[in-house]
């Protein structure tokens, strides 16, 4: 074999490993688009992992048909992929903000198939142009397949713990695209004896090649100007952590807190639902020496926790430690909770609640549940009969726990069957909701080792909100919203604990707020 035959083969096999990268970020860089705009990211991941292996397939039966010319059919192949995947976040956000509702799921879900369809066409071609450049066929499948898979790994790292959190979505997209776009330059240099019309080409790349650039260093800030359109006041701060987008906007005195999408609080009434959430149980528990805070990262449960001079330890857990970064240092949010991160008595663990009680081997006097609802499996998990049994186990005899339940109104069902599954974990319930402006008639559900006794709940004089009576009046369900559900047909639905094995919570959610 000629040296340059051999230079040629080795290039095929890196181009091959490359542009498999670049196809798994891209697959992994759709579901977590879908995660993100759409929600429910099982569903987004299942469909769009779905739909891009169904266009792998489609593309590889394609390639079938191209027998001749097959460098510059891969080159154009790899333009289109740069060109097209370059633009899907960008263009995906237009199309939230401006498109109408639902068109921007089609479109996800045509790109995703697109791409897959296009990479799909990349490995044969690349088979096959090495066996005609002299390495045997077997050979030849066999090395670029392993560059392909092999590739395949790193790019999901590489998304997962790189691109992802440290470039975002937008720029990921345009950056990938670069490599793409780069390996189709190369092998059009090493190839250029073959081609016809190279200054084509050529121009070709240079153009898609400018359009990138621009994207890259231009495309995100256009971007979000998109996702502007997606909040009703101005944005003031945009992160994308490793683990969720936050968004912290502010209008007239207004701020408000986004995880994904999703509203955590308005600074206008947050009072409502942070003293409905701690004032309970911290009145309920015997002792409120040490208390456990389940997420809360904003520090506005602490905030409540903290005005208590008996408390003597506060542990704080919380996933991600860029929200509760951004709450210690944030002039917005250190004025709603009170620079309470500077609090001696306040201790911050940033874990996943769930392995976090598995591993800790203390008690607590009152446990403080302040998590997103349970709108996809990661999030489930706590909401288990697993998850409230590890809470029992943590919680001291005469103490107290309180949980965010979401609404009662809006997803009753939900509501109700998280009762029902902290119930089956061995603990008493007593159940609260509240009007709270900004989320609606929203729910909470008190739990204890023993029986509780509203009538002996003690609230703090500083309480801004709460009253006894009104606490008691909080205790009292509408015929719609009760714990008696029925369906469609009037008849009585049953109550099933939600458990790792069994998630059946997931659906429900998904069901009942869908039209909200």
């Amino acid at each position: 074999m000629e040296a340059s035959a051999e230079k040629k083969s080795r290039l095929i096999y890196w181009a091959s490993g490359i542009v498999s990268i670049c196809g798994i970020i891209f697959e992994v860089l759709f579901g977590a688009l879908g995660s993100y705009i759409l929600g429910d990211g099982v569903k987004q991941y299942t469909i769009t992992i779905s739909l891009f292996l169904t266009g792998m397939g489609v593309g590889a039966s394609l390639s079938e048909k191209v027998m001749s010319q097959l460098i510059i059919t891969f080159v154009w192949i790899e333009f289109l992929v740069a060109l097209i995947g370059g633009f899907s976040s960008f263009t995906m956000f237009g199309m939230t903000a401006f498109a109408p509702s639902g068109t921007d799921a089609l479109f996800l879900y045509m790109i995703t198939f697109t791409i897959g369809a296009l990479t799909g066409v990349e490995l044969p071609i690349l088979i096959r142009k090495a066996n005609e450049i002299g390495v045997e066929l077997s050979r030849s499948t066999a090395r670029v397949l392993f560059s392909d898979y092999a590739g395949g790994l790193i790019g999901g790292l590489l998304f997962a713990f790189y691109l992802r959190p440290q470039m975002g979505m937008v720029k990921t997209a345009f950056f990938v695209a670069c490599i793409n776009l780069l390996v189709a330059v190369l092998i059009l240099y090493l190839f250029r004896s073959e081609i016809k019309n190279l200054v084509f080409h050529s121009t070709a790349a240079a153009v898609i090649g400018a359009a990138l650039i621009g994207g890259l260093f231009f495309g995100e800030e256009m971007a979000f100007s998109f996702e502007q359109k997606l909040y009703q006041d101005p944005i003031i701060h945009s992160e994308q952590s490793s683990y969720q987008k936050i968004i912290l906007t502010k209008e007239q005195g207004d701020t408000r807190l986004y995880l994904d999408g999703s509203l955590q609080f308005s600074s206008s009434d947050e009072h409502r639902y942070h003293e409905t959430l701690v004032y309970p149980p911290l009145g309920a528990a015997d002792n409120i020496d040490n208390v456990l805070i389940l997420g809360g990262g904003d520090g506005l449960a602490a905030k409540e926790v903290l005005t208590y001079e008996e408390v003597k330890n506060v542990t704080l857990v919380d996933l991600d430690p860029a929200v509760t970064e951004l709450a210690a240092s944030n002039y917005h949010l250190r004025q709603l909770n009170e620079d309470v991160f500077q609090e001696p008595r306040l201790e911050v663990k940033n874990t996943d609640a769930f392995e976090y009680l598995e591993e800790y081997d203390g008690f607590y006097d009152v446990i403080i549940v302040d998590l997103p609802d349970p709108n996809n499996e990661s999030l489930n998990k706590l909401y288990t009969r697993e998850f409230y049994s590890l809470l029992r186990n943590h919680l001291v005899p005469g103490g107290a726990a309180m949980i965010q339940g979401t609404s009662p109104v809006f997803a009753t069902e939900v509501y109700w069957t998280i009762d029902e599954t902290i119930q089956s974990a061995g603990l008493e319930t007593e159940n609260f909701h509240v009007d709270i402006p900004s989320f609606g008639n929203w729910g909470f559900i008190m739990a204890s080792r023993e029986p509780i006794d509203v009538s002996d709940i003690e609230l703090p004089e500083h309480a801004g909100f709460l009253t006894n009576d009104m606490l008691e009046a909080m205790t009292v369900f509408g015929k719609d919203e009760d714990r008696e559900i029925v369906n469609r047909e009037g008849e009585p639905v049953s109550l099933t604990p939600n458990t790792l094995i069994d998630p059946n919570l997931i659906q429900k959610y998904e069901q009942a707020w869908q039209n909200y």
